[in-house]
């Protein structure tokens, strides 16, 4: 079931929802110049519930050490941390990552789950609204959608790569069936049940198919959808991780979900 919600003025949440465990995994490679800034948006908010899990795969750059000492500034007023690293030993890509650190936030309590680029593409300030959306709707998955009602794009990308990412969209969407206009998108908020009905185990996606994998998961096992408008900014510091080989898992992954689905009727 799909459904998109409105932008609305922005308000504060309730004290039991800015309350609720949520646990943002962030997946760093080579992301030094970008984690001070992530962190300090991040802890800024007005969510006392939020921690940051970020997700080294051991980058030559030294970003899982910057990840540390930024780790011990932040703690709640009784010492608990906000903010904690783990450290993987290998780049073998951002689905794996992100289902290790998705799956290290649920069995340490957290309610609610959101994937977030380290590179300042997804804004934070939209946090809030996908949490109170979960919250109000009973929603296991929350999209910050580009592409419904209201959702930008960068003015940093050129009409080539606005066309590409729509039809990667409409590609995955049409071959798939489903209804999710930002099916490949990366800014998503999961609730805890969701992601154990899926089991992360199980997912096979290595790169950012991961995306299009876990939410076509979602609606299979009956999970409410919404989509929230978001504003995508490009990058400005560090550069892109889309190699061909992940751009080819990509084209070739909504056509291997399809048969397996197929083949479970």
């Amino acid at each position: 079931m799909t459904g998109e919600h409105q932008t609305t003025p922005a308000v504060a949440l309730p004290d039991a929802w800015a309350s609720t465990p949520l646990t943002v995994v962030m997946p760093t490679y080579n992301e030094a110049g970008n984690v001070p800034a992530m962190a300090e948006l991040l802890m800024g908010l007005e969510i006392p519930g939020l921690r940051l899990l970020v997700v080294d795969d051991s980058s030559p750059d030294g970003t899982g050490e910057i990840a540390e000492k930024l780790a011990e500034r932040y703690v709640t007023a009784d010492g608990r941390p906000r903010m904690s690293v783990m450290h993987r030993t290998a780049k073998d890509g951002l689905g794996r990552a992100y289902a290790a650190g998705m799956g290290k936030a649920v069995q340490d309590g957290a309610r609610y789950v959101l994937q977030m680029d380290a590179d300042g593409s997804h804004p934070g300030a939209k946090i809030a609204e996908m949490l109170g959306v979960a919250l109000s709707t009973g929603a296991g998955l929350v999209v910050g959608s580009r592409y419904v009602p209201g959702g930008t794009l960068s003015d940093a990308w050129g009409t080539h790569r606005k066309l590409l990412s729509r039809w990667a969209n409409a590609y995955a969407s049409t071959i798939l069936g489903t209804r999710v206009r930002d099916i490949t998108g990366g800014f998503n908020l999961w609730s805890a049940d969701a992601l154990r009905a899926i089991d992360l185990a199980s997912v096979g996606s290595a790169g950012y198919s991961f995306q299009v994998e876990m939410k076509y998961a979602a609606l299979r096992r009956g999970f409410q959808v919404m989509e929230v408008p978001i504003h995508f900014e490009d990058r400005t510091v560090g550069e892109s991780k889309m190699s061909l080989a992940v751009q080819l898992e990509s084209i070739a992954m909504p056509w291997k979900l399809r048969a397996r689905s197929v083949g479970r009727r």
